[in-house]
């Protein structure tokens, strides 16, 4: 990991930190920039209007969504977008009357995975402009599917982000050309494994793996192919934030 942050120092981020979300000013900057009309902000609901913006056939693919790129970068971007996602969840989760009421040890290890998944976010960011890279921008989460009071409703949900994270990582491995980010990944899967297993765990005692994420005959993980993973990450993503890896390889 030091080989490769050391190749560059890091520049300051304009957007201002990785655990903010996207701002809607700055989407409006981008939409007014593109000649879509923002006059009528102040007779039109902000939410209305960005719908509206949203909605408009002629504004750019690029300003409604985030596109991850192309190459080993678009591959860290993709893993980088995935890490808010998950870094933006359990930012909420310790804040949620269901960790206040939960056992000391439920708490602990939920703090834990808040600590990892923020890491491996800043980590990514990190690396991806201290390699030349241009991270993509900060990405807006919708949870609104998730209540965060229940018990089953959060261990649900950190289930299947944990889930979808353990096969993105192993299902993009085979695009990365780099052996060094390539190590990077392995090293950031198999944490994320680990979390997988310890959140079943804690929804069914004893059961730490299952047939749907492990091919029982080969002993193998059943890995997800970018396209595949964003349709299910574009689910907790607002509006402006839906991720397109159009651009990735794709063997």
């Amino acid at each position: 990991m030091s080989k490769l942050l050391s190749q560059k120092p890091v520049v300051a981020d304009p957007e201002k930190d990785s655990n903010t979300p996207l701002q809607r000013r700055t989407f409006l900057r981008y939409t007014a920039g593109a000649g879509v009309a923002v006059g009528s902000l102040a007779l039109t609901g902000c939410d209305d209007l960005l719908d509206e913006i949203f909605n408009n056939p002629n504004v750019p693919a690029s300003l409604i969504e985030v596109n991850v790129g192309s190459g080993d970068f678009g591959v860290l971007n993709y893993a980088y977008a995935l890490e808010q996602l998950e870094a933006a969840f359990y930012a909420k989760v310790i804040t949620s009357t269901y960790y206040t009421g939960a056992s000391a040890a439920e708490r602990q290890i939920l703090s834990d995975l808040e600590a990892h998944e923020r890491i491996h976010r800043d980590f990514l960011k990190t690396a991806i402009k201290a390699n030349g890279g241009t991270p993509i921008r900060d990405l807006e989460p919708d949870f609104t599917t998730i209540d965060f009071a229940n018990r089953t409703s959060v261990l649900g949900a950190a289930k299947a982000f944990e889930d979808l994270g353990v096969a993105a990582y192993n299902g993009a491995g085979k695009l990365i050309s780099n052996p060094v980010y390539l190590g990077l990944a392995g090293k950031i899967v198999s944490v994320e494994a680990r979390h997988a297993a310890l959140i079943r765990d804690l929804l069914s005692n004893g059961s730490f793996v299952g047939p749907d994420v492990v091919d029982f005959n080969t002993g193998l993980e059943m890995s997800k192919t970018p396209t595949q993973v964003v349709a299910v990450a574009n689910n907790y993503l607002k509006k402006g934030s839906k991720l397109n890896v159009s651009n990735l390889p794709t063997e």
